[in-house]
């Protein structure tokens, strides 16, 4: 997700998304369903997020 991303969820989906964490990954949407490189930079990322490194 982008911060362009994000900024169209809370738009439309504010009073969902309210208190709500939302972790912006700085990906840009390029990548092709399950490309390899994409899955290692989401893995990455996500693993920060949660803790995992």
């Amino acid at each position: 997700m982008e911060k362009k991303h994000k900024s169209r969820l809370m738009t439309e989906c504010r009073r969902v998304l309210e208190n709500k964490p939302i972790h912006v990954l700085d990906i840009p949407d390029e990548y092709r369903y399950m490309d390899a490189e994409l899955v290692e930079l989401i893995e990455k990322s996500v693993g920060a997020i949660l803790g995992l490194e």
